[in-house]
């Protein structure tokens, strides 16, 4: 994703793309969003009606994303586990890199039909969730393109990824060669011989 939030000092001179600037004593917290993707609102309306925010999925961080809810979550859903996860009205903020990167961990084909997650593929789902999006957070987060931390220093999560941006390349796993395929516009990564489709 494109775009940061970003903690500089005050009287930081704007660039192209800063939308917005929150002071916060001796900090501005700066919004760039090249893409103008995000928003800023400002309620005293509880944020759980809000109308951007009431049909937001599970957070996946959270104890809510355990593997009942998750299993539950898949039950109505043909669409490929892939473009499931990221669904923000089923699972908020598991985006293209993590849901390959989580699927991959968990050994499941990003093909495979949604309501077609057994309830073991599902504990295992919800586990590499969690364990790829802390991985992930520890690490920085992905710098592939323009993407910064809140302290303007790039992420290292791209140099451990197992399958994103990896096709062609060996799996660090099983040496099988890394698949592309497009799902909803969208690149996803996959091992073969890891990820079976079952």
């Amino acid at each position: 994703m494109s775009g940061s939030l970003r903690l500089l000092p005050p009287g930081t001179p704007a660039q192209k793309h800063d939308h917005f600037d929150l002071v916060l004593g001796d900090r501005v917290l700066r919004l760039r969003d090249p893409r103008r993707f995000g928003a800023v609102l400002w309620t005293s309306e509880s944020l759980d009606s809000h109308p951007l925010l009431a049909a937001l999925g599970v957070e996946p961080l959270s104890r809510a994303l355990d593997p009942a809810r998750l299993y539950a979550l898949t039950r109505k859903h043909r669409a490929p586990v892939k473009q499931f996860l990221m669904d923000g009205r089923r699972i908020v903020g598991v985006g293209n890199i993590y849901a390959s990167e989580s699927l991959f961990r968990a050994g499941i084909d990003p093909r495979l039909p949604a309501n077609r997650l057994s309830p073991a593929q599902c504990a295992r789902l919800a586990r590499a969730i969690k364990a790829t999006l802390r991985a992930a957070i520890r690490a920085g987060g992905s710098s592939l393109r323009d993407y910064v931390g809140a302290d303007g220093g790039r992420g290292d999560a791209q140099s451990r990824h197992s399958v994103y941006e990896r096709e062609g390349k060996a799996c660090r796993r099983c040496a099988a060669k890394v698949k592309r395929v497009v799902q909803g516009a969208r690149s996803t990564y996959y091992c073969p011989g890891c990820q079976k489709r079952k």
